[in-house]
């Protein structure tokens, strides 16, 4: 098994692991994330995934131009690392995270930080897997996510969550705003969904699409790709179905 790195010159050409299916509808959302990283390579994404038809890949890039509202200096953040189905139990989420450690190490950074949580949740790797990889908590966001580091330069300042993300509030005082990026192929299609059924239960609602580093840093959830908010307080990172949407708008308080 070898991994391959995606990039200006071959992405027209590769799968890239979160939308693989030939229907119009994978293809369209595997598009949305294909000009997502054509945008940001010149920003320093790094993006590579294993040679398999399968959800296999890493992707990461250096902080000062990261989609997650933290701030540093001379790190590298891991965006995602998914290995999924039939490729688990095989050592591939180590050989990526080694992928990036090598890559922090040849640029000279400080260290690699990557958002995680306090307790499992969907879309977040397990902090305990980069606990076991000698990562350490430097800092947290509510409700519930931490942001682990590894040290590769032990004099360094520390990165940190931006100062907004101390909140659970935001300046979305009434219904619900959706803050979410193109990063994820999947977001725009279901944060659509999921505002209109917002919309049809008479909720206000407000979509704010990121459209830069500077955005996803100034104004985005500590997950950074997407943050669901109700009268200003968050409520998850979730891509959720419409049915267990329509059991949190039961549950809310009107």
């Amino acid at each position: 098994m070898r991994l391959i790195g995606i990039d200006k010159d071959n992405i027209d050409n590769e799968h890239i692991c979160c939308a693989i299916g030939n229907d119009l509808k994978n293809k369209t959302r595997a598009e949305s994330k294909k000009q997502w990283m054509q945008d940001r390579f010149d920003e320093g994404l790094i993006f590579k995934r294993l040679d398999e038809r399968g959800k296999v890949f890493i992707e990461y890039m250096p902080i000062e131009k990261v989609w997650k509202p933290i701030v540093g200096k001379n790190f590298m953040v891991i965006h995602c690392l998914w290995v999924s189905g039939q490729f688990k139990g095989k050592g591939l989420s180590t050989l990526l995270l080694n992928e990036c450690m090598s890559d922090a190490k040849q640029k000279k950074m400080d260290g690699i930080a990557v958002v995680t949580s306090n307790q499992v949740k969907p879309y977040l790797t397990d902090k305990k897997f980069y606990l076991k990889h000698g990562f350490e908590l430097v800092d947290t966001a509510p409700p519930y996510f931490e942001l682990l580091v590894l040290k590769l330069n032990q004099k360094a300042k520390l990165p940190s969550f931006s100062g907004h993300t101390k909140s659970k509030l935001n300046s979305h005082k009434k219904g619900f705003a959706f803050i979410y990026s193109n990063q994820c192929p999947f977001m725009e299609e279901y944060i659509v969904s999921l505002a209109n059924l917002a919309k049809k239960n008479k909720f206000p609602v407000e979509i704010k699409k990121l459209k830069s580093y500077k955005d996803a840093q100034s104004i985005g959830s500590p997950f950074g790709t997407s943050g669901v908010y109700y009268n200003g307080v968050f409520l998850t990172h979730e891509l959720m179905t419409e049915k267990k949407f329509e059991t949190l708008l039961a549950d809310l308080d009107f």
